[in-house]
C-alpha cells in the first residue's frame, strides 16, 4: 500500500508544477490559437462576430457542416460545400478537412 501512496503522492507533485503562472497568462492574455482576431466580412457575417479566434472559427464551420450533413458519407473526410461555405471557402464545390484551417487563414487580419 505504500508503493501506491509513493506513486500518487509523486503524481500530485508533478500536477501542482504543471500550473504555473506561465500556464495561466497564456490562457488570460490569449496567445496562439486563443488569441482573438478581426475577422473578413465574409467570415464575420457567416460566423455572425467580427472578431473570432482561430479555434473558435473552426468550431463554428465543423458545427454548420454537421448541422447540415455536409460531410461525403462515403468519405468522411470530404466536405460538400453549400453556397454559404463556399463564400468563407473561395467557391470550392468539396474541400478536405485537412484544408478547412488553410481556407480560413486568409479570413484573419494580422494586426501590428
Amino acid at each position: 500500500m505504500a508503493a501506491i501512496s509513493r506513486v500518487f503522492g509523486g503524481f500530485r507533485t508533478l500536477m501542482a508544477k504543471a500550473a504555473t503562472a506561465e500556464a495561466v497568462t497564456v490562457a488570460v492574455e490569449g496567445k496562439g490559437i486563443l488569441k482573438t482576431f478581426p475577422v473578413s466580412q465574409q467570415l464575420a457575417s457567416f460566423a455572425g462576430e467580427s472578431e473570432l479566434t482561430r479555434g473558435s472559427a473552426v468550431k463554428k464551420v465543423w458545427e454548420y457542416i454537421k448541422l447540415h450533413n455536409l460531410q461525403n458519407p462515403a468519405n468522411k473526410r470530404e466536405i460538400h460545400c453549400d453556397d454559404k461555405l463556399k463564400t468563407i471557402f473561395g467557391g470550392k464545390d468539396k474541400v478536405g478537412m485537412t484544408e478547412i484551417m488553410k481556407l480560413l487563414s486568409p479570413h484573419f487580419t494580422k494586426s501590428v
